[in-house]
């Protein structure tokens, strides 16, 4: 347990960053109650924040524009859909895409005339219009064209859509990527934290443009189901709208900004460590809460039952999760609840089963005790600022890299394996990409993201002073011979101070798998379905089981989590 880590003013023992921050664990990782996602639906359901239709004008081929007005506490922002043809074979969900079925924003207040004859023009053009400064996100979507004609010839013909069928793949739309804090001329954070407090929280404006094109979708298919037929059209039945959810494609776009705010990860990862060693030092094992803890795993093991993905190796951890939870039923089974305590289930996970499982049964303790949980939701902004202590001596520099780093530098830089990628920036797309450093040309334009090579060379370069200088010079002196090093060193000392943030991994290395740090970010969001379509991109379910709008003033149980096919009308 590190020095930072311990002073931390909460229940310990947490879980040390060396367990935490391995890479293999953060591609394990699943949503929470933590999740920016329940988090927005939490506020949205207490709040009662209303929904209403301001502008629909949809043609008999479901294209045209779509306004929704949202009053959150004492503020109006307006969702503004604009849905246009696109031929199957423009139908791209990759970044290179410049078309999509339907483009959307998400903005302060109410929209004038001027603004969306405004948006009508640069809103469809994406990354290549302009937005004005009361734009807080861009988006974009396109269908699941097998699922939405789907959905639209059962409406049409008078029935509900198959629950199992739609179980194959959970939405209508997905999203292809989701843009806030100042890009193309929106507002930017300090903007939207200061004057929008429902969204001053980790993407929740992105998050709810997303919930927002879940909504439109169903709206969309049962449209075009009237156009049909008229006669014989029914609307979607409410169970069938709530297990629909929003897909989504993510590629290495997201990768770097989990190296680049290491402050923020931390502050992210805290509030979910801190939540988890909250439940299993305080939470109360008697038969209610081993009943709930039994029942959400059942549901949790039936969810991953009804995952369809075609990647072998997802396709594995998935049937290897499934197994491990009907040993752990069997298991606790057993349990007698006077002597019991969850710490003696975490540590029979961590000694029997796999990553994948270990940070599932995380996720659903953390459903089993909600007022001990959300009590530990404090996602605050960080000021993203890396400072430099220039009076620090060179021997206490080594002695932190050697102290918090060492994982670092038990890398061996010297083997080509460990040097195999490097990550750089389109010119045609300006988003983040990965060559091989021995077979592409392009690394002199290499990004920074590999620290783990970056500390080794801050640390070598120590190591060469110190056999000629006095090793208690300040370091400032150390950083006029070395100037390339300023960055590293900054960051250095400044995540000294933090439990947990610096990915302890090697970003270069040949084995190092994409996949783990979108994995991770995407945990954060709160999606679910987890779907690698190569070692580069996934897809994956976002809101799926949530309320919908009509939903809002009614009891809410926030039990969406790990949502199961039934069928319409079911109980």
């Amino acid at each position: 347990m590190t020095d930072a880590l311990a002073t931390q003013p909460t229940i310990l023992p947490m879980r040390s960053p060396e367990v935490v921050m391995d890479l293999k664990r953060l591609g394990s990782m699943h949503q929470t109650r933590l999740s920016f996602m329940r988090a927005l639906m939490r506020r949205v359901m207490s709040q009662q924040w209303q929904f209403t239709p301001v502008l629909v004008e949809l043609d008999d081929q479901g294209f045209g524009t779509v306004i929704y007005r949202i009053e959150a506490n004492e503020n109006t922002y307006s969702f503004v859909a604009f849905a246009d043809y696109l031929a199957d074979e423009d139908r791209n969900d990759r970044v290179i895409a410049d078309k999509w079925d339907v483009t959307m924003a998400l903005c302060i207040g109410d929209v004038s005339a001027d603004q969306l004859a405004d948006m009508r023009t640069n809103v469809p053009k994406q990354e290549a219009g302009r937005c004005r400064s009361n734009t807080i996100v861009l988006s974009r979507g396109n269908k699941s064209s097998r699922n939405f004609n789907y959905v639209v010839d059962e409406l049409a013909a008078g029935r509900q859509p198959s629950m199992q069928y739609l179980a194959n793949v959970g939405y209508l739309y997905r999203t292809t990527a989701v843009y806030g804090s100042g890009k193309f001329g929106m507002a930017d954070w300090a903007k939207v934290s200061s004057q929008c407090a429902e969204f001053a929280h980790p993407f929740a404006a992105e998050m709810l443009c997303c919930y927002m094109l879940r909504h439109f979708s169903v709206q969309q298919a049962e449209h075009l189901a009237r156009i049909k037929s008229p006669d014989t059209a029914v609307p979607m039945q409410d169970e069938v709208k709530r297990y629909l959810g929003i897909g989504n494609s993510t590629g290495l776009g997201m990768a770097p900004y989990l190296i680049r705010h290491p402050q923020l990860i931390s502050q992210w990862v805290l509030t979910r460590e801190r939540a988890i060693a909250t439940v299993v030092q305080q939470g109360e094992v008697n038969p209610a809460s081993v009943h709930k803890f039994q029942a959400i795993m059942a549901k949790a093991a039936q969810h991953f039952a009804e995952t369809t993905v075609p990647d072998p190796v997802q396709v594995a951890r998935n049937k290897c999760l499934q197994k491990e939870l009907v040993e752990i039923q069997s298991w606790i089974k057993k349990w007698n609840c006077d002597a019991a305590s969850w710490s003696q289930l975490t540590q029979h996970l961590a000694e029997n089963c796999s990553l994948e499982t270990q940070e599932l049964i995380n996720s659903v303790l953390l459903e089993v005790f909600p007022d001990l949980v959300d009590a530990c939701e404090q996602y605050g902004c960080v000021d993203e600022n890396h400072q430099l202590s220039a009076e620090m001596s060179r021997a206490e520099l080594k002695q932190l890299i050697e102290t918090r780093y060492g994982w670092a530098l038990d890398i061996d830089f010297s083997n080509h394996d460990c040097n195999h990628y490097f990550w750089y920036r389109s010119e045609e797309k300006m988003e983040p990409r990965l060559g091989e450093r021995f077979a592409e040309p392009g690394a002199d334009k290499e990004m920074p993201l590999t620290i783990a090579r970056l500390v080794r060379q801050c640390y070598d370069c120590l190591l060469a002073d110190m056999e000629e200088l006095d090793e208690a010079e300040p370091v400032a002196y150390f950083l006029l011979r070395h100037p390339g090093m300023a960055s590293i060193v900054k960051r250095i000392q400044t995540m000294s101070q933090e439990c947990y943030g610096d990915i302890r991994a090697n970003l270069a290395d040949k084995e190092m798998l994409p996949l783990d740090l979108l994995r991770c970010k995407l945990s954060f969001f709160g999606v679910s379905k987890f779907d690698p379509k190569s070692k580069l991109w996934v897809r994956n379910t976002m809101f799926q089981g949530a309320p919908i709008l009509s939903d809002i003033g009614k009891p809410f149980a926030d039990d969406w989590y790990f949502p199961v096919a039934g069928e319409p009308g079911a109980t």
